[in-house]
């Protein structure tokens, strides 16, 4: 039988150990179906024959930690992402709002958190910009808001608020007056519940605006790490009305500390709807749980105090209690457990969740996530093998950009700085590894995570030799946690995530072998096409396919 399209002229790298690199490829109804000699002598009169022109076919990478529907939302609000000062922002807020002056909430997300010093916001400097209107602008980690005096007015904030539990409200030096920034979600709650809420049509082309934009990167799976219960509506409307999806993707529910009892019996439900809706393109088996904060606002949970703040170990938006009987019961009901943990202390918490679940329910294999995983105590690095725990991580926050240098290492000192970010260790004792972006925390091309994984340097290839250098990694493993480790950690890693005949086609071509180019070249590698199941989703070409035969 003639395959459907042959990829020749480059070099296919295949992910497998016993045939790492091979010369063509066949597809036939989606799957591969040959490799090499086989492939070529698969060309018939109506095969697609696509040009590699001198780069590379690899399997589609893979996204396992993501959130597609804020942040194709966060595209349409202020753009204050990349602004390089404080005055700067409060300038595009100014002129954003003049451009819009029927918009009652002005909103933006993404800016640095390093800005201002020690991350310290002032309502008043954006009051200057718009004191009639509520402003909300989110720093790119989204756990931190600096808001204006209209907004705080309206959420009740006065110098007689206290801080909410999992929350802190930032206080004027010498009173007790809100400086105008939130930090963790039990401040920042009050606020963006008053914001009003995209309709279902904006929602959905925010979601197609994303996904365009993960298949030019080369993406064919995420993992949406932030389902609220009116996304998996979202998410099924895109899926299954023109023009569709070019992805597919698992939806984890995410669970907060208040009433996860009542809002859990939901879940299962929602499950059902969004894989009986859109089979084969979407499932929906994860439930998110945030362990804790961010290092760089003081809310990450630490085992030890901060350097800088003696009196506190971050916050704990769980008991480890609560916590694990959550996990447990989740667990129970068939689900994934998706755990956000930064600190040391919400890793060990985290881990200890799903050792209690492990205990209650019974060997198995569950594949839980552990995301981020910024700093592991010693004692636990061991536990993610142990456990069976997918250590999910974003290779791109392991360089010493302003974030690292101006919050986070002022925060936790040399000692602990010194073990972020353990890719390496992680690996060589063991633990399964799955790449992600974050995004919209941090950009979303895999591209520049793996050259941030392979060389631990700033784009400017600082420092020399890479910072924390024994934890970088190889290409080959880099490529490994941003496709085949994502696949795993789906439970579809004998379906894709390598280039295996009977695999599905979820292809990438990109413009140069990136085993063969230098790694400071790594990030800017063009992505030429991407392909799902056969189906081609990005084209970055001049046109290049042909028909056999044909001159």
């Amino acid at each position: 039988m003639h395959a459907d399209i042959v990829f020749t002229g480059g070099t296919v790298r295949t992910g497998a150990a016993d045939i790492p690199t091979d010369h063509a490829l066949a597809v036939t109804g989606g799957r591969i179906t040959a490799l090499g000699a086989q492939a070529l002598a698969a060309r018939g009169p109506r095969t697609a024959v696509v040009d590699l022109a001198g780069g590379a076919l690899l399997p589609a990478f893979g996204d396992g930690h993501v959130h597609p529907v804020m942040g194709g939302l966060g595209l349409a609000g202020v753009p204050v992402r990349d602004r390089t000062s404080v005055d700067e922002i409060v300038e595009v807020v100014r002129g954003w709002a003049a451009e819009h002056p029927d918009t009652e909430w002005i909103t933006g997300d993404g800016f640095d958190p390093w800005l201002a010093p020690d991350g310290r916001f002032d309502a008043r400097w954006l009051d200057a910009a718009v004191p009639d209107r509520p402003v909300v602008l989110r720093t790119m980690d989204h756990h931190t808001a600096w808001v204006n005096s209209e907004a705080l007015r309206r959420a009740g904030y006065t110098a007689g608020t206290p801080d909410p539990a999992g929350g802190e409200i930032l206080r004027r030096d010498g009173s007790a007056e809100p400086l105008g920034t939130l930090r963790e979600f039990g401040a920042l709650g009050p606020v963006l519940a008053l914001i009003p809420t995209a309709s279902h049509k904006a929602q959905v082309a925010a979601l197609r605006e994303a996904a365009a934009r993960f298949a030019a990167a080369g993406v064919t799976w995420v993992q949406d790490a932030w389902v609220e219960p009116h996304h998996a509506d979202v998410w099924i409307t895109a899926a299954t009305t023109e023009p569709g999806l070019p992805l597919r993707a698992d939806l984890a529910f995410v669970l907060e500390p208040d009433g996860w009892r009542e809002r859990i019996l939901q879940f299962t439900a929602d499950r059902d709807k969004v894989e009986s809706s859109a089979p084969g393109l979407l499932t929906a088996r994860t439930v998110k749980f945030f362990a804790d904060g961010v290092i760089e606002s003081g809310t990450a949970a630490l085992l030890e105090p901060y350097t800088d703040c003696p009196h506190s170990h971050g916050i704990a938006n769980w008991s480890p209690q609560e916590l694990a009987e959550a996990v447990t019961t989740v667990d129970a009901l068939g689900f994934r457990a998706h755990l956000h943990a930064i600190g040391d202390g919400g890793v060990r918490v985290a881990l200890d969740a799903i050792e209690a679940a492990t205990r209650t329910n019974g060997a198995r294999d569950r594949r839980p996530v552990i995301a981020h995983a910024q700093l592991i105590h010693p004692a636990d690095l061991d536990r993610f093998a142990a456990l069976g725990v997918v250590a999910n991580l974003q290779p791109l926050w392991a360089q010493p950009d302003p974030l690292m240098t101006e919050l986070t290492l002022p925060r936790i000192g040399p000692e602990r700085g010194g073990r972020q970010y353990q890719i390496a260790a992680l690996l060589a004792s063991g633990a399964r590894l799955s790449f992600g972006s974050d995004w919209p925390v941090t950009a979303h091309e895999p591209l520049r995570g793996i050259a941030t994984a392979v060389t631990r340097q700033t784009p400017e290839g600082v420092p020399e030799g890479g910072w924390l250098p024994e934890e970088r990694i190889d290409i080959d493993a880099a490529l490994t946690a941003y496709s085949a480790g994502c696949a795993y950690q789906a439970f579809e890693e004998k379906e894709w995530g390598a280039l295996r005949p009977g695999m599905r086609a979820d292809l990438v071509h990109l413009a140069a072998d990136p085993a063969e180019t230098t790694p400071g070249d790594l990030a800017h590698l063009p992505v030429l096409g991407t392909w799902l199941a056969g189906r081609r989703t990005h084209d970055a070409t001049t046109p290049r396919s042909t028909r056999a035969g044909r001159r």
